[in-house]
């Protein structure tokens, strides 16, 4: 048991030890598993941090983030505060709160200019988003394979979402309505309420039923079928196989979703 701390320079001591303890244990890559963001729950996709030093980068929403984090390791709940140097938010200091338990890492951070939460939520309005992180095994980056650049012509373009089952549950409606994908040469592009929500390169093979397409930076290998103006897809969790079909079974991990061309506000028949 720690022993109390009188001395304020002993006291400083302290702090600065344990604060370095935990910044040690979070360094490495983690990959997100759980993301909630005021009050809706999104699928955190392919979301991860990197941690080096007090340096983060934070490879998801389709672009890149980086910049410096200072946790307090002694507060309750334990603190922690990341200043962007790039990215959408540089110059923005948001700030937050975590839980460390081994190989899981939980935090609860607010927007740029709100304040710390004080509890691990993110009810509607607060502008807290909540993450549960896992630490990433070594070597499970992707590959980094080059696509064929040529455009895929029956994906080409701008397709809305229907619906989406992931790990056989449905997405949330409301995440539904404001989906959107868009394929453009050999990227493609999913916006989630007009936010860059993943981004990725891509390949397909067309030479079986129903063809293959991989996600290159997800590291996902799935399926896909058109029919006229409507696009299934399957896609395995990432570095898991290939699906074999279109089916959404709880535990499976899969992700299955159907996307129309067609605008929202043209009636469906």
């Amino acid at each position: 048991m720690q022993e109390p701390v009188d001395n304020p320079a002993d006291f400083l001591e302290y702090v600065e030890i344990v604060a370095k303890s935990d910044l040690e244990k979070l360094q490495g890559t983690w990959q997100m598993i759980a993301f909630e963001m005021d009050g809706q729950k999104i699928p955190p996709g392919s979301a991860s941090i990197v941690i080096e030093g007090n340096n983060f980068t934070s490879l998801s929403m389709g672009a890149e983030y980086a910049g410096t984090v200072v946790v307090d390791a002694t507060s309750k709940p334990k603190t922690f505060d990341v200043k962007f140097h790039k990215g959408p938010h540089k110059g923005a200091t948001s700030l937050g709160i975590y839980e460390l338990d081994g190989d899981t890492w939980k935090i609860c951070i607010g927007l740029a200019g709100v304040k710390r939460p004080t509890r691990f939520a993110a009810a509607p309005g607060t502008g807290h988003a909540l993450e549960t992180l896992t630490r990433a095994l070594d070597g499970a980056a992707p590959k980094q394979v080059q696509p064929a650049g040529e455009p895929v012509a029956e994906l080409e373009g701008e397709w809305f979402m229907l619906s989406c089952f992931q790990d056989g549950k449905p997405m949330d409606a409301k995440i539904c309505a404001s989906a959107r994908r868009v394929f453009g040469g050999s990227q493609t592009t999913m916006f989630v309420f007009d936010q860059v929500y993943m981004k990725s390169r891509f390949t397909v093979n067309r030479a079986g039923t129903p063809r293959a397409i991989d996600y290159l930076d997800t590291n996902q290998l799935g399926i896909y079928e058109v029919d006229g103006e409507r696009l299934r897809t399957s896609l395995a969790a990432a570095g898991q196989p290939r699906p074999g079909d279109f089916t959404a079974t709880p535990g499976d991990g899969r992700t299955v979703s159907e996307w129309s061309r067609r605008l929202r506000s043209e009636p469906r028949p």
